[in-house]
């Protein structure tokens, strides 16, 4: 059983991303004095008192707005409530209420939800009028000051009340963690949304809708995955000025560095750009074994020749990560989604692989034998024996020598011979070389 859900609502800047971010005890929303920011829904989980429950933060709702995002932003809201078994209605306690407040109380109402009135921006208690608020019609008002945590304690109360009795949910298995990167307008949130089967951010034809790195835990045949939807990923100069995409690229390359597998995702009917070498490349420095994803396979026009034509290229632009693994999808169609779970499956075993000892330094002896090891000034490279300290991604360790006598060409040959003997396609390897004198 999945945790309650208590989504925070209201209109643009009335402090949703401070009270979640607060509570939430990590800086997961951006919070800037902008309105708009948030655009999708976030979630993360809270205890309080001996109840666990999910908090979904939303993009700032104008119902009558005829700005196309605002319709998106909207849904993502109604879609939010629609989840939840508590909703907490934001409002700004400095300016009072607005006419965009009434409209989000109605639509409320109609809900049949519990509704909290949260007015926030309170910094003195002493003397605050709440009965304005309550003319809302939506039950308890509750005055608080995210930024400064006055009354969150009460209101988190009156949340669990409303819940009722919470199951504590204990969930120890270890989820898969999937990062979804590219470029911006990749499609990106579209492959997202259909790996699990509902809208689960804005989709829309303006790139950077996406600006938060979004958690998304779901299940596929028993086994448990976490999948991270991520701003798209824009060169550095496209975005110096625009502080609230600096930190959303940030966010998601820290992303890609707490992912166990990462799905880049590129525009098949774009030649592969310089910036998605870079991202493909990011996950490669950072040990993640990685699908890249052509999506939108189906506007390509394809003769018999063009999957090969394809493959070929890619392989050219991604040859510092030869042993990557990819697709070819549609996310308009659904064309191979489901194939995508189990690519992410394939490349996480590979890259959680450990050898034994004794058959890690016979694959070696191999190697050895088969080409002689590289000799500098009459003294010949002597590998002594190897190990593997740590897997995510598979790490060896060679004992020899003299380090200074391994030639980089022959490095480069034992990790492939290493990554043949073992299969190890779709992870990067690491192979570290050790000798006394590097102790010294």
């Amino acid at each position: 059983m999945a945790k309650p859900y208590v989504a925070i609502v209201g209109k643009p800047n009335v402090g949703k991303s401070t009270f979640f971010n607060k509570v939430g005890g990590e800086r997961k929303a951006i919070v800037l004095d902008i309105a708009g920011i948030t655009r999708d829904r976030l979630y993360i989980d809270v205890e309080w008192c001996g109840h666990e429950f999910t908090l979904i933060d939303t993009g700032g709702i104008r119902l009558k707005s005829p700005d196309a995002m605002q319709s998106f932003i909207a849904k993502q809201a109604e879609i939010a409530v629609d989840l939840a078994e508590v909703v907490l209605f934001f409002v700004d306690g400095k300016s009072g209420l607005t006419s965009e407040d009434y409209d989000i109380a109605a639509m409320l109402r109609k809900s049949s939800k519990p509704v909290i009135t949260v007015v926030n921006k309170v910094d003195n208690f002493i003397g605050f009028d709440m009965s304005d608020f309550y003319a809302l019609g939506l039950g308890e008002v509750f005055a608080v000051s995210a930024e400064h945590l006055l009354g969150i304690g009460d209101l988190l109360d009156e949340v669990v009340k409303d819940l009722g009795e919470t199951s504590i949910i204990s969930d120890d298995a270890e989820r898969i963690k999937i990062a979804v990167v590219g470029k911006p307008n990749a499609g990106k949130s579209s492959i997202a949304n259909k790996i699990l089967g509902y809208d689960r951010t804005i989709v829309s034809d303006i790139a950077g809708t996406t600006r938060d790195a979004i958690d998304t835990p779901f299940s596929v045949d028993g086994k448990d995955y976490l999948l991270i939807d991520t701003a798209g990923i824009r060169k550095k100069r496209s975005i110096e000025g625009d502080s609230v995409e600096a930190f959303s690229v940030m966010r998601s390359l820290g992303a890609i560095r707490r992912a166990d597998v990462c799905l880049v995702v590129l525009d098949a009917a774009e030649s592969v750009s310089e910036q998605d070498v870079k991202i493909a490349g990011y996950a490669h420095e950072q040990g993640k074994p990685t699908v890249i994803v052509i999506n939108k396979w189906d506007l390509i026009e394809k003769d018999s020749y063009t999957v090969e034509k394809f493959e070929k290229k890619l392989k050219a632009d991604l040859a510092f990560m030869d042993y990557f693994k990819y697709i070819t999808v549609s996310a308009l169609t659904g064309q191979r989604i489901n194939k995508l779970i189990e690519q992410v499956d394939y490349v996480y075993d590979k890259s959680c692989f450990r050898a034994t000892t004794g058959l890690l330094n016979a694959v070696i002896a191999d190697a050895v034998a088969a080409v002689e090891p590289p000799s500098k000034n009459g003294r010949r490279l002597k590998i002594k024996y190897a190990t593997q300290p740590t897997t995510n991604p598979p790490t060896f360790v060679l004992f020899v020598n003299d380090s200074a006598l391994m030639h980089f060409s022959y490095k480069r040959y034992l990790e492939n011979y290493i990554r043949r003997a073992f299969t190890l396609d779709g992870t990067p390897i690491k192979l570290f070389i050790r000798s006394k004198e590097d102790e010294k």
